[in-house]
């Protein structure tokens, strides 16, 4: 993996091959954690992959109401 410079402004770009494997495309939100040796990001679901993940598994409305509000707070962190 190549280095990637820190805009000014404290941008960084992902590489294509990055953004391609974790589907991180423009306006997807991701978290921020601090680890031991750097820092972690974590792509954050939307509320429609995560209703159409939960079709495909059959979950029920009140186990997806669930998943939805765990993620929303997940968010507000």
């Amino acid at each position: 993996m190549k280095s990637i410079k820190i805009t000014t402004n404290g941008r960084i770009t992902i590489p294509a091959p990055l953004r391609k494997k974790y589907k991180l495309t423009p306006g997807k939100k991701v978290r921020f954690e601090e680890a031991e040796n750097g820092i972690i990001i974590t792509p954050l679901f939307t509320k429609k992959e995560i209703k159409a993940y939960a079709g495909c598994l059959g979950l029920k409305v009140k186990m997806l109401r669930s998943l939805m509000e765990e993620k929303k707070i997940e968010m507000l962190l």
